[in-house]
């Protein structure tokens, strides 16, 4: 879809053995915390919703995007599925570039050692309103698609 175009998973259930005994993890960055608290919100709601039980929702919170691949690689031993989300808003220099080819990579190499979905709940924008229009606005909320995509691959 179209980035003018609202997506979200809300209206799907994904179907699940067992829903009730499947842990998973949730690593938030307590950077651009409004952003972050928002797309924890619609992960939680959206896993809730699909009968994972709130006592099988592992909430760990990591300093900034960068170390999200860190936190999602120690709830891994722990959890069928970690959610990793964050929210990197580019600047005037190149950090912005840098943070988030590490922090995709990073995320991308725990669910491969791990041979687990690890799902990339990161919003990557030029600024605060795009961000904004992704954590519950007009574009839906990213971290209830991350949601999906962790049991939408734990169902495959």
């Amino acid at each position: 879809m179209s980035s003018s175009e609202k997506t979200s998973s809300s209206n799907y259930k994904v179907k699940l053995v067992f829903p009730d005994s499947i842990k998973i993890g949730i690593v938030v960055s307590e950077w651009h915390p409004e952003i972050t608290e928002a797309l924890y919100l619609g992960a939680e709601k959206f896993l809730l919703d699909n009968g994972i039980k709130k006592e099988n929702i592992i909430r760990k919170n990591v300093p900034g995007s960068f170390e999200l691949p860190l936190g999602a690689q120690l709830l891994a031993d722990k959890t069928k599925a970690v959610i990793c989300l964050g929210c990197v808003i580019k600047g005037e220099t190149d950090h912005y570039h840098f943070i988030c080819e590490a922090v995709s990579k990073g995320i991308m190499d725990v669910s491969l050692a791990q041979n687990k979905p690890v799902a990339f709940g990161v919003l990557t924008t030029n600024n605060l309103e795009q961000a904004q229009n992704r954590a519950g606005g007009k574009f839906g909320n990213k971290g209830e698609d991350a949601a999906f995509t962790v049991l939408k691959m734990l169902a495959v």
